[in-house]
């Protein structure tokens, strides 16, 4: 067995989520915010983010064309998608990058004024996993206070784009962070130890999320793909919820579900989930309080 890894979990016998309104499902929207985070050379990156809506070639130069396909999330897709939240009255949490919201400091301002969370989402858009341990903690501190300078709410989450490194949980506890979202390993939160300090995982999804759009090989072509996709996990969910309730997380972008091919995706669902009752829309802070009260850290 490798060394630290937990492959049994709660063991089938999952403790009593007792979400808010004896919800069955407690449903976690994350609008990843990184558009000013992804590589690009005119900002004195070494090289350009390569896949945008194509796959570029243009490497050593300024690609303009990947540029203006990452804008497009603020300048259009943030207003859409916001639109469709406020009109079913459900709340965010938004996975946003540290030098995104130091371009866009309005956005983080807009998102709080609507009631949503800022969860930090590292400086740009990049691993952790190889990163030296002295410029991950440096990295971690400037992307926190990026979005405490932008809008005067120090973030309580943190999620990694793909891998952390072995120090970022750590370094997190450090900061004091009430939980992270690098883990897709269940559908329920869970503690981990580190250090000997109980901290609070809320896993994410990679399935149930906007990002199959992209790819060499994507799933999801059509509006229609992702919410059938998305409402089809809900539905499983919503039955095992009546004797062990869960947790969903449902992931999104600016620049992917905010297109207008798209976004009737996420109307549909916000509408089925809507009609079928059952579900607690929180944000991950909302989720991670909650059960921090009702199931405390062991001692």
């Amino acid at each position: 067995m490798s060394a630290g890894r937990d492959f049994r979990g709660y063991g089938g016998q999952p403790p009593a989520a007792a979400w808010p309104g004896g919800a069955r499902v407690a449903v976690s929207f994350v609008l990843n915010v990184e558009e000013g985070a992804e590589l690009h050379v005119a900002a004195g990156d070494p090289r350009n983010e390569p896949v945008h809506e194509v796959v570029s070639g243009v490497a050593e130069v300024p690609d303009l064309c990947m540029q203006s396909h990452y804008e497009y999330g603020t300048r259009a897709g943030y207003w859409r998608i916001m639109e469709v939240f406020a009109r079913h009255g459900v709340p965010v949490t938004l996975n946003a990058c540290g030098r995104a919201i130091e371009l866009s400091p309005w956005l983080a301002r807009d998102a709080i004024a609507r009631g949503h969370e800022i969860c930090c989402h590292g400086w740009r858009w990049e691993e952790h996993a190889r990163m030296p341990e002295a410029e991950e903690r440096a990295t971690i501190a400037r992307a926190l206070g990026a979005i405490e300078r932008a809008c005067a709410v120090v973030p309580v989450g943190w999620h990694t784009r793909s891998s952390p490194s072995v120090n970022t949980r750590r370094i997190l506890v450090e900061h004091g962070l009430l939980y992270d979202s690098d883990a897709y390993d269940d559908d329920l939160p869970h503690y981990v130890d580190v250090g000997g300090k109980a901290h609070l995982v809320l896993p994410y999804a990679f399935d149930t999320n906007d990002m199959r759009f992209h790819g060499a090989s994507p799933s999801f072509f059509r509006a229609a793909d992702f919410a059938g996709y998305v409402t089809d996990a809900y539905d499983w969910l919503l039955e095992e919820g009546a004797h062990r309730p869960k947790m969903m997380s449902i992931g999104l972008h600016l620049r992917i579900i905010g297109r207008p091919g798209r976004i009737a995706g996420l109307e549909t669902v916000l509408r089925y989930l809507r009609a079928r009752g059952g579900a607690w829309f929180a944000r991950r802070m909302d989720i991670a309080r909650h059960w921090r009260e009702r199931h405390p850290p062991p001692a």
